[in-house]
């Protein structure tokens, strides 16, 4: 079968521990990689950039912020929208305050707020967890938006209360503003969703997270072998809302281009929520197929109920609700780790193949 390490050979520790210690793998990561960063950009249209591939490179940053908090370290967290805003609210006053500013910079320190305001949020997590956790965490998420919202300094005193992302440039390429290309744009989300994927991969690997699954797992097991348990929480929640926090920037800067506070409202945290459940909790690949699914669903039920039945789009609208609903119960019952175990089961079955268990 195709699919087998026949023959590949480890003579030392690295290579046997690597991050994709089958050819296979490796082959197929970098052809993906190759077709996201060439072919793309040369056969897709506007339409596909700014619907479909900008939304789900910025959900897929999110959701993988999310999975390193709710996957790796086991804190349920209600509250990604708010600091998405917090990312997106910080980059906006910079951008402004400081036109000279690197783009990508901005982009750092907006995660940078985020995870000041993530350790401030996490610090109840040593006492408290599970519900009582994610009603905290709502609370944030109420609190920031609310905040965002009244106070016009966020806002810069704009009376429509919204902010809009001004023209800027890095090496001489406008990356922000309307007159910036959607292919630039798509390339600076893929360029930071690869960056923060691979390190999330290799920290994940590292002791920090195995101090997450130890405290996820077990916490009073962990505390006892020597895991300080509030400093790696609120090192989960720092690194979550940093991440969450330059998503929070893209989905202004890159995506929407001009917002108010309501795009951070709830139903951003619910569906950032759903992506991981249906893609897979603690899993890398979990947070990019959930948000893939969770982008494309609503088109192709759109175009199907609407276009090919030509059912009503409030109709439609409503069975999209109770479809995600379903598969949501449905991965929670059936498959708690979502579509990335049942793609390793796959390739598990692949390598016994002809005699899968």
């Amino acid at each position: 079968m195709f699919y087998r390490e026949a023959g590949q050979f480890k003579t030392n520790y690295s290579a046997d521990q690597g991050m994709m210690p089958i050819r296979q793998d490796r082959v197929v990561v970098f052809a993906i990689a190759i077709a996201a960063f060439v072919v793309v950009p040369l056969i897709a249209d506007e339409y596909w950039f700014t619907a479909i591939l900008i939304p789900f490179l910025v959900y897929a940053l999110a959701a993988l912020g999310l999975n390193i908090l709710n996957g790796y370290a086991g804190q349920i967290s209600l509250g990604t929208g708010g600091f998405m805003a917090v990312g997106a609210y910080a980059s906006y006053k910079m951008m402004t305050g400081f036109p000279e500013m690197n783009i990508i910079l901005v982009f750092m320190a907006s995660g940078l707020f985020a995870a000041a305001v993530g350790i401030v949020f996490g610090i109840p997590s040593l006492r408290i967890k599970g519900f009582y956790l994610a009603v905290a965490t709502l609370a944030a998420q109420f609190f920031l938006v609310w905040l965002f919202n009244k106070v016009g300094w966020f806002y810069n005193n704009n009376p429509s209360g919204t902010i809009d992302a001004p023209p800027r440039e890095m090496f001489g390429i406008l990356i922000t503003g309307a007159a910036a290309t959607p292919v630039v744009k798509y390339l600076t989300a893929l360029s930071m969703l690869t960056f923060f994927a691979v390190l999330t991969r290799n920290l994940a690997r590292s002791a920090v997270g195995r101090s997450w699954m130890a405290i996820r797992d077990q916490d009073i097991a962990a505390e006892i072998i020597g895991i300080r348990p509030l400093a790696t929480k609120l090192l989960a929640f720092a690194i979550s809302s940093f991440v969450c926090g330059i998503a929070g920037a893209e989905f202004f800067a890159l995506h929407l281009g001009s917002v108010e506070t309501i795009a951070f409202d709830i139903n951003l945290s619910f569906l950032i929520l759903f992506m991981i459940i249906i893609g897979g909790l603690g899993s890398i690949l979990g947070s990019i197929v959930g948000a893939a699914f969770m982008v494309l669903m609503p088109i192709l039920l759109t175009n199907v109920l609407v276009g090919g039945l030509g059912m009503q789009a409030t109709l439609a609208k409503h069975l999209e609700f109770m479809v995600f609903g379903g598969l949501i119960i449905f991965f929670l019952i059936v498959e708690p780790h979502g579509l990335a175990r049942l793609w390793q089961i796959a390739k598990e079955k692949l390598r016994l193949w002809p005699f899968p268990y």
